[in-house]
């Protein structure tokens, strides 16, 4: 990678951890190559003759990553909103995904998402597929050529499903493995094992991504707890689990290079393993409101250490701003403390901003900060309007985030030291 060395100017905020957002009023990013050397007030002397882009006044924030979001969905978002999950994935789902065996469909539905994935705040993504090898080839050739780092899975499904989306075992196992060949070819997308959920793969499915995972050493996404209807499918089709965590960890699928999405209903037991196995949390707050799921502790797994990031899970989630899912994520938790439990307090605009960037990046290795030493995703972010409070710089990141949509432009975007 070239050594490219440059500096951004402006007003910089990032995390430093879930309760600390560092502010520069004015100062200067400083990159090398792929990585972060700093942030500083002034620019430091061995720097003095790199070049500097200089954006005035603009803030200059991390990169975000969108640890949940299923690519086939995109055309849907925003329909059948007052369903719950079981009956939305049956009417608009897997009628939709089916739809991905067409290799003209899938290169216009993914073209669409890719566009708007690189227009978003959105630097770094996991991703669900469909069962489709053709179109999950389509799917990474348009996000290697969008500058953006992704993992991609292909779904797994062998049981409970519709007929034109159920796999055997075999042919699910033998086209994973074979994706996960091909995906070595790509430099910035790379493959995840994705069992869709419990109840749509059998312990044989279950089984043999465990070997594949050894074998390959793969990072694994799926979902866990999201609804009370499905947490009780599972009890009825995993009588010798522990709990639906365990559907999961029994066969190796829980590390620190799993998410899990949701999470709404863990217990205690299941909470202990994943703070034990330091997987991920992937917090998916407008799809919970969506789909009636619930509300995720989240404040209590931050406060256990829990790994915790964000997801848009379109679409489920209706928007693909992870700005609308950071204050999204605010305003369930207050519900969670009023209407709950009162020993977790609202999460933070510090906590839920770490999350977006720092927080759900840390599956990436070093990403989602300032920090020296991490990869340099950046957003360069103004207002349309200057009416907007400028005394206070974290308070006008918070007032930016909540704005958003009618009041944020996207100047510049970066994408591991690289100008999108």
């Amino acid at each position: 990678m070239s050594q490219d060395k440059f500096a951004l100017l402006g007003n910089i905020c990032y995390s430093t951890g879930p309760n600390k957002i560092h502010t520069i009023e004015r100062g200067y990013l400083v990159v090398s190559g792929d990585k972060i050397v700093g942030a500083f007030d002034t620019l430091p002397d061995e720097y003095s003759g790199v070049r500097v882009e200089d954006y005035g006044e603009a803030l200059i924030i991390p990169g975000m990553t969108d640890l949940h979001v299923h690519a086939p969905q995109f055309p849907f978002r925003g329909i059948g909103m007052d369903l719950e999950l079981l009956d939305w994935l049956n009417t608009y789902t897997f009628p939709e995904e089916a739809k991905y065996s067409s290799i003209d469909y899938a290169e216009k539905i993914y073209e669409f998402f890719t566009q708007a994935l690189k227009a978003s705040p959105i630097t770094r993504a996991v991703i669900f597929s469909t069962i489709h090898v053709p179109a999950t080839r389509i799917l990474f050739d348009k996000l290697e050529a969008s500058g953006l780092i992704s993992y991609v899975g292909k779904v797994n499904m062998d049981r409970n499903s519709p007929d034109d989306l159920r796999e055997t075992t075999t042919t699910s196992l033998a086209d994973t493995e074979l994706l996960i060949n091909e995906a070595k070819n790509y430099k910035r997308t790379h493959a995840i094992l994705t069992p869709r959920f419990t109840p749509s793969c059998s312990d044989d499915l279950m089984k043999g991504l465990g070997d594949l995972k050894a074998k390959y050493d793969l990072p694994v996404q799926s979902h866990l707890c999201e609804n009370p209807s499905e947490v009780e499918l599972v009890r009825e089709l995993c009588p010798t689990s522990k709990n639906y965590a365990d559907t999961y960890d029994r066969f190796g699928l829980l590390d620190d290079k799993a998410i899990m999405a949701h999470c709404v209903y863990l217990n205690d037991d299941e909470i202990e393993l994943m703070k034990v196995r330091k997987s991920f949390v992937a917090h998916c707050p407008q799809s919970n409101i969506n789909l009636a799921s619930g509300i995720a502790p989240v404040k209590k797994f931050l406060e256990l250490g829990i790994n915790v990031g964000l997801g848009t899970d379109i679409a489920a989630g209706a928007s693909l701003s992870m700005f609308r899912a950071i204050t999204d994520a605010i305003g369930v938790s207050k519900l969670y403390w009023r209407l709950v439990d009162e020993d977790f307090h609202a999460l933070t605009f510090s906590e839920t901003f770490y999350m977006a960037t720092m927080g759900g990046g840390k599956f990436f290795g070093q990403v989602g900060s300032f920090l020296p030493g991490y990869e340099a995703d950046v957003l360069v972010l103004d207002e349309k309007n200057s009416g907007v409070r400028r005394d206070n710089l974290l308070e006008r990141l918070e007032q930016t985030i909540y704005l958003a949509d009618e009041n944020v432009i996207l100047i510049a975007k970066y994408v591991a030291g690289k100008k999108l």
